[in-house]
C-alpha cells in the first residue's frame, strides 16, 4: 500500500504541474504561485480513500492481472479527479458551514489574504478535473462517460448539500421535522456518491464496462456511504478534533445528523 500511495502522489506532482502550465491561460507568477499553495493546501492532504480505491478497484476488476504503467496512471489519475472534487467541495462547504478546521489545519477561507477568494479558487478546482480529463483521457472509448458520470455526481452532490443546507433552517425552527428517511436522503445525495459509488465506477468504465449493467453495484456502494455517514456524523460529536482533525459543529448549527434524529426517537 506503501508503494501504491507513493506512485499515486508522483501521479498527483505530475498533474498539478500540468495544470500550472496550462496553455489556455497565460499564468503570470503571482497567479501560478497562488494556484500551487492553493493545490497543495486542499488537494492532497487527506487520507486519499477515495482516489486510492479506483486503482483498488481496478486491479480487482483486472482479476489479478498485472497493471501495465499506462493503466496505474490512468487510474491514479482518475483517482486524483475525484480527490480533486472532495477539495473542491470541502473549500465551499466549510465556507458555508462558516468551519473553523479542516484536517487538522484551518480552513483554506480562514487564511490570511484568502477569505472569499476561496470561492474561485473552489471554481477552479472544479474546472481543473475537466482539464485532466482531457488531457489524459479525450482518445479513450469511456471519455464521454466519464464527463457524463463526474457531471450526475456533481449534480447529485450539490443537491444533497442543497437539501442538508435548507433542511438545517426548518431545524432551527423545529427539530421534530428530522427523521431517519430524511437523514439517508440527505447523506445519500451529499456524500454517498461521490465518495464511494464515483471511485468504483471510474474503474469499471476505465474496465470497458456500461455503468446501465452495474446498478446492484451502485445500490450497495449507496448503502455502504450512508454507514460512513453515521459514523462520520458520531465522530463530529464525540471525536476528539487532533484525532479527526477538524471541531465538529453538527449539533449547534442544527445539522439533521444521525445522532438528533436517533435522540429523537427515544
Amino acid at each position: 500500500m506503501a508503494d501504491c500511495r507513493s506512485t499515486f502522489l508522483d501521479v498527483y506532482s505530475k498533474l498539478k504541474s500540468e495544470l500550472l502550465h496550462d496553455p489556455a491561460f497565460e499564468f503570470t507568477d503571482d497567479s501560478r504561485e497562488w494556484v500551487d499553495r492553493m493545490l497543495d493546501y486542499n488537494v492532497p492532504g487527506g487520507k486519499l480513500n477515495r482516489g486510492l480505491s479506483v486503482i483498488d478497484s481496478y486491479k480487482l476488476l483486472k482479476e489479478g492481472k498485472e497493471l501495465t504503467e499506462e493503466e496505474v496512471f490512468l487510474a491514479s489519475a482518475l483517482g486524483w479527479c475525484i480527490e480533486w472534487l472532495q477539495a473542491y467541495f470541502l473549500v465551499l462547504d466549510d465556507i458555508m458551514d462558516n468551519s473553523h478546521t479542516r484536517r487538522g489545519q484551518p480552513c483554506w477561507f480562514r487564511l490570511p489574504k484568502v477569505g472569499l477568494i476561496a470561492v474561485n479558487d473552489g471554481i477552479l478546482l472544479r474546472n481543473h478535473i475537466s482539464r485532466i480529463l482531457k488531457n489524459h483521457f479525450r482518445g479513450k472509448p469511456y471519455y464521454v462517460d466519464l464527463l457524463d458520470l463526474f457531471n450526475e455526481v456533481e449534480f447529485q452532490t450539490a443537491c444533497g448539500q442543497m437539501i442538508d443546507l435548507i433542511t438545517t433552517l426548518e431545524g432551527e425552527k423545529d427539530l421534530t421535522k428530522y427523521s431517519l428517511s430524511k437523514h439517508r436522503r440527505i447523506v445519500q445525495y451529499k456524500t454517498a456518491y461521490y465518495s464511494f459509488y464515483l471511485p468504483v465506477a471510474c474503474a469499471l468504465l476505465m474496465s470497458g464496462e456500461n455503468l446501465d449493467n452495474h446498478v446492484d453495484v451502485k445500490n450497495i456502494l449507496v448503502d455502504m456511504g450512508i454507514y460512513f455517514q453515521v459514523q462520520d456524523d458520531f465522530l463530529d460529536c464525540f471525536g476528539a478534533p487532533e484525532t479527526i482533525g477538524k471541531i465538529g459543529t453538527d449539533i449547534e448549527d442544527f445539522k439533521c445528523s444521525w445522532l438528533v434524529v436517533k435522540a429523537l426517537e427515544l
